[in-house]
């Protein structure tokens, strides 16, 4: 299963925006600049750290390229089965999921960064990473300095995110290297988000959301404030508002995905720190995590997912007692995009129109349908007994669509 993330405010950089200025997808740009009143095209190309440091330019910036990169994956015909954002990416995660017409996300966004740039401001505050040290050590840390620090992020193992005024996270930090983390790195934004002194943002952001139209997201978004997931209409204005003072699970995230199925965990944004905290976490070698920053990265992928579609198609012909048996083949897209069946095996798409009376006979060259602009056809002789993917579904490269049962010569499948 495929899984989508989003970052959140920190990963941004300047110049994050020039490998997309060419993209076609970059005219998500130009929207959102129409949308909020903001030069987007500046803030994503000409900006300075200082300037991106700020957290209404940084939030804004981050959710903008997230989506133009998001777009170009779904241009390519990559769609996701499990979703979740850090933060502010899970706004991200929500206009992926359809839950937030980009527009709203915009607005929402925008004076999300806002009411935090004055939170901020009303009650001035800093984050830190302490690495090396377990979650209760840091939970101690903070309690045992007597002021205004909590954790903020659980972002993978032995690596915990405090936030709080100057003063107390710089004393949480010391008592954390007492307690044996390795180190402690301050983190360039603007505030203790996750935390009490994000309050004063909280009723404007409420009111931000009680205006805003929300449908069910699908698939459904994992949350940062319980790491479950969620799929309900009505749920999302209240996780949103309860996000903004408690602690974003993330670590708890990634393990519900994984639980869940995910096999190849992509970030989709500037940066690579969630792949980067991902891959602390994979249970096997055939579970990977990448970051797509760049269209290179993006191309990366596709390749990654058209081998490993290859290589699954090879074990299931290698595995015996499975569904695809060494009798057995699959029939793979040859290109990313919109898949569409021939009529010939109309019969066979999944659904509950589907005839199961009947296999359809195939030769070797026999159209089976689709993608764009593309033939799909058989290199195989034999029965087609399934289409493994509805019309209009969009497939990638070296993705299965078909399966046969093929003829044998002599005593091998061909």
């Amino acid at each position: 299963m495929l899984a989508f993330t989003f970052p959140g405010q920190g990963s941004q950089r300047p110049g994050m925006g020039a490998p997309w200025e060419e993209h076609p997808s970059f005219e998500l740009v130009k929207q959102a600049s129409d949308v909020t009143g903001r030069d987007l095209r500046a803030l994503l190309l000409e900006a300075d750290q200082e300037t991106l440091t700020r957290t209404d330019n940084a939030q804004l910036a981050t959710f903008v390229l997230s989506l133009v990169v998001l777009d170009a994956a779904e241009r390519v015909g990559l769609e996701p089965g499990s979703l979740a954002g850090h933060s502010l990416g899970e706004y991200s995660a929500l206009v992926a999921s359809g839950a937030l017409d980009y527009e709203d996300g915009l607005r929402l966004v925008s004076e999300r960064g806002a009411a935090m740039q004055h939170a901020a401001e009303v009650a001035p505050g800093t984050m830190a990473a302490v690495l090396g040290l377990d979650d209760d050590a840091v939970e101690a840390s903070c309690l045992r300095a007597e002021g205004d620090v909590w954790v903020a992020n659980y972002n993978a193992p032995g690596q915990v995110v405090i936030a709080g005024t100057a003063e107390a996270v710089d004393e949480a930090g010391s008592i954390a290297r007492e307690l044996g983390g390795r180190k402690v790195l301050p983190i360039p934004v603007g505030g203790a988000f996750h935390t009490p002194l994000m309050a004063p943002a909280r009723d404007r952001l409420r009111k931000a959301l009680s205006e805003t139209r929300f449908v069910a997201p699908e698939p459904p978004v994992v949350a940062n404030v319980d790491a479950r997931p969620h799929a309900k209409t009505d749920d999302w204005r209240r996780l949103l508002s309860a996000q903004l003072c408690s602690p974003v699970r993330w670590r708890q995230t990634i393990e519900a995905m994984l639980q869940a199925g995910a096999q190849t965990i992509v970030e989709l944004g500037p940066g690579g720190v969630l792949s980067g905290l991902a891959r602390r976490m994979l249970p096997t070698a055939d579970t990977v995590a990448v970051s797509v920053a760049t269209p290179d990265d993006l191309d990366k992928l596709i390749d990654l997912l058209a081998g490993h579609s290859t290589a699954m198609q090879q074990a299931a012909e290698d595995r015996t007692g499975e569904r695809f048996h060494i009798s057995e083949r699959l029939v793979l897209s040859p290109a990313a995009g919109v898949f569409t069946p021939d009529d010939s095996v109309a019969a066979l798409v999944p659904g509950p129109k589907r005839d199961p009376s009947d296999p359809v006979a195939v030769h070797v060259g026999d159209l089976i349908g689709h993608v764009g602009p593309h033939e799909v056809r058989s290199p195989f002789e034999g029965s087609l007994e399934g289409v493994l993917v509805l019309p209009g579904e969009r497939v990638t490269s070296g993705q299965p669509v078909a399966w046969l049962r093929a003829v044998t010569v002599g005593a091998v499948a061909r």
